[in-house]
């Protein structure tokens, strides 16, 4: 079913899955920026703590054909990728984004039916142009937006799974990007403020309060639009995830540290505009997005 697998926005991430896929057998290319993309074609792929050894993965900067897409650029980047992907008879694109609406962006440009939803707590950092480590072994969700557990969403499952990548299709996909969203709204912007790796989150008390509170927004604001969690598991769950990735630099603080732009607005201030909808103030997650923001535009003065 799925020949040819382009990983679309191969960063940190997305090279990674890309490294553990094409390391199993399957047919991979990485599609991305240089100079990443340029050190791959000219040395191979080095990834710590999977393979002390360059992999020669075919890389390219320009989309090429391929009948699984996984998606792993930015969430503000979504629009502009998908339209750069050359659709076959039965192409699918898989999301693995950040962030709340990027399967529906996609799919408003590729056509319904296309797209399926994703999630990862996987960690990858890039290290430099080339080379990336493998930071924090996660778990990955798979599922059509409509809840059915269709042949194809089975068969990325297996694919992953035989790639040593902790998959699971599942009839809740959309819960599931609400929960990551939530998890992201702690760790992300709180690990960009303070300049510290995810397991600051959990052992830094000051840190870990202020993850509680988020937590307990971003709940709230979840319930209002259908989606029930108790905030004390998930609360639990981003303990977890800190813990489980202690080592990681999360994304946002890697684009803070690179002088990028964040994915702030598609995740808590995602949670401020979803929360305002229902005439919620999530005012940490306000504050929080302000921050970030503030960091991000005002590099210059540092």
């Amino acid at each position: 079913m799925f020949d040819e697998i382009v990983v679309l926005g191969a960063g940190a991430l997305g090279s990674l899955f890309g490294a553990m896929l094409y390391s199993a057998g399957f047919d991979v290319t990485l599609v991305g920026r240089d100079p990443h993309i340029n050190e791959i074609k000219k040395k191979g792929l080095l990834v710590h703590n999977f393979l002390e050894e360059r992999i020669k993965i075919p890389a390219t900067t320009e989309t090429v054909r391929g009948d699984l897409f996984l998606l792993t650029v930015k969430s503000y980047d979504t629009e502009r990728a998908v339209r750069s992907i050359p659709l076959g008879d039965h192409t699918v694109v898989l999301s693995l984004q950040n962030g709340l609406g990027n399967e529906e962006r996609a799919e408003r440009i590729l056509g319904k039916g296309r797209v399926v939803g994703g999630v990862t707590s996987y960690g990858s950092l890039l290290v430099k142009p080339g080379e990336i480590e493998f930071t924090g072994k996660g778990k990955t969700y798979v599922g059509e937006m409509d809840g059915r557990l269709s042949p194809r969403i089975r068969e990325i499952e297996r694919i992953f799974r035989k790639a040593g990548i902790d998959t699971v299709s599942v009839d809740n996909i959309r819960e599931k990007i609400w929960e990551k969203l939530i998890i992201n709204s702690a760790i992300n912007p709180l690990t960009a403020v303070s300049r510290l790796r995810n397991g600051a989150i959990k052992e830094v008390p000051h840190l870990s309060e202020l993850a509680r509170m988020i937590v307990e927004e971003a709940v709230d604001v979840a319930g209002l639009h259908g989606f029930k969690f108790d905030a004390e598991k998930m609360y639990s769950v981003v303990m977890e995830v800190a813990e489980n990735t202690s080592r990681n630099r999360s994304s946002m603080l890697q684009d803070i540290e690179r002088g990028k732009r964040t994915e702030i607005d598609e995740i808590n201030g995602m949670i401020v505009s979803m929360g305002e909808a229902r005439g919620y103030d999530a005012v940490i997650n306000r504050i929080l997005t302000s921050l970030v923001r503030g960091i991000q535009e005002g590099g210059k003065w540092i």
